[in-house]
């Protein structure tokens, strides 16, 4: 499993009977977590001093309640700031478990020694975004919510990366990787992080087991020749690492050669020692 434990300012405290305790910057919370099956005695006293709480419903969704929690707030990772909020259906604007994912590509950028393009599909508030162009990538941002590449480019001037070369666009991703090919336009990475469902702008159905491997297919007409590295993340239990890696190399490797593996991602609980999953990611990488 490849695991986020270089966090400072965000930590899983404990898990316990479907909820995870964390510890976000000054502020703690609890919230659902679909991976939590187990019931343990919750040991550390801040499961009842939270700051918030998303109740889940039993019809679908659920509500906040608060305990003197600020509109927003901010944490970082390294050199990178994030603005929080927390919004419906649980979600603060951050997925911390995808920091061991930046630190691995951003290696891989400041270790090429070439200009880097980086393509972030499905790319919401800007994470991996941040981290490429920290790390020195000129890097096309693409989310079909205007609110979440407000959110994003908010996050780069808190990051000090309001003059980076980052393009920001509002659009369907299929569309517009449909657009890239016709113009001819290449990429020397591409990130994404598919939704398990959702729908275009033109009411287009995004089902990931039927969607992500044409979609990942088509990508490959916009990779580089010289490209160095392509990243899959998914939240959906049916697409385990294995399936990953089938569909990316099916996909990749015949035409870019390279190396293909994908893991579990997770975040160390603290009051156990434990490690809570929280999706799995796919890797290619161009082999050096």
């Amino acid at each position: 499993m490849w695991i986020a434990d270089k966090w400072k300012d965000y930590e899983v405290l404990d898990t316990s009977g479907g909820e995870k305790l964390e510890r976000w910057g000054d502020y703690i919370l609890v919230r659902p977590d679909p991976q939590v099956i187990w019931d343990t005695p919750k040991s550390d006293k801040r499961w009842k001093h939270m700051n918030g709480h998303y109740h889940r419903s039993s019809k679908g969704g659920g509500e906040w309640e608060f305990f003197d929690l600020p509109d927003e707030w901010s944490i970082r990772y390294r050199e990178l700031t994030f603005h929080l909020k927390p919004f419906s259906f649980k979600h603060t604007g951050l997925f911390p478990e995808q920091a061991v994912n930046w630190d691995w590509f951003s290696s891989i950028i400041k270790g090429v020694g070439r200009p880097v393009k980086v393509l972030n599909l499905f790319a919401y508030t800007g994470g991996a975004t941040l981290a490429a162009a920290k790390a020195g990538a000129n890097v096309t941002h693409v989310d079909a919510s205007k609110g979440m590449v407000t959110w994003a480019k908010e996050n780069a001037a808190a990051s000090g990366l309001s003059d980076a070369p980052i393009r920001w666009l509002v659009d369907d991703c299929v569309k517009f990787v449909e657009r890239e090919i016709r113009r001819g336009n290449t990429y020397d990475a591409i990130i994404m992080d598919p939704p398990s469902y959702g729908r275009g702008p033109k009411g287009e159905i995004w089902k990931i087991e039927e969607s992500i491997f044409p979609f990942i297919r088509l990508t490959t007409q916009i990779l580089s020749k010289d490209a160095l590295f392509y990243l899959v993340n998914s939240y959906t239990t049916g697409l385990q690492p294995a399936v990953l890696t089938y569909m990316i190399h099916t996909a990749l490797v015949p035409t870019f050669g390279g190396h293909v593996e994908s893991d579990e991602i997770g975040l160390p609980v603290a009051a156990n020692g434990l490690i809570l999953p929280c999706g799995a990611s796919g890797r290619w990488v161009h082999s050096i």
